[in-house]
């Protein structure tokens, strides 16, 4: 792996961890403004206790060396968590803006995909 990339895959995986450690701390107390947020798109309050815990679990797991398919999991489940909370803001006609920290680490998300390391990955053998 070239340096670049490293330099790319670690900035990326930084902030995806804090965004999502900062998030699932908030969901999981319930401050922050999620209640609001939840509610006003429909969904029950429970519903951020459930992807808290599993947003802190899944950077423990993206940034734990080894276990490279719970990795793949992680990544799975933080891209269905973004992509469905911006689809959710643009169903429900929000502005545009609401969607915006959505979209921007589900990106920060296929970054840190796309750029991780050979002993990250998942290698099939013919």
């Amino acid at each position: 792996m070239s340096k670049r990339n490293k330099i790319i895959y670690w900035v990326a995986t930084i902030f995806l961890s804090f965004g999502m450690v900062a998030g699932g701390i908030q969901q999981t107390l319930q401050i922050g403004g999620y209640n609001e947020i939840v509610t006003r798109l429909g969904y029950p309050l429970y519903m951020l206790s459930i992807l808290g815990v599993w947003k802190i679990l899944g950077v423990i797991a993206i940034l734990l060396p080894k276990h490279p398919l719970l990795k793949e999991w992680a990544y799975a489940g933080f891209f269905f968590a973004m992509t469905g909370a911006a689809i959710s803001h643009i169903v429900m006609k929000e502005p545009f803006v609401e969607a915006l920290p959505s979209l921007t680490l589900l990106m920060v998300i296929i970054v840190s995909w796309y750029f991780r390391p050979a002993d990250r990955k998942i290698i099939f053998n013919n």
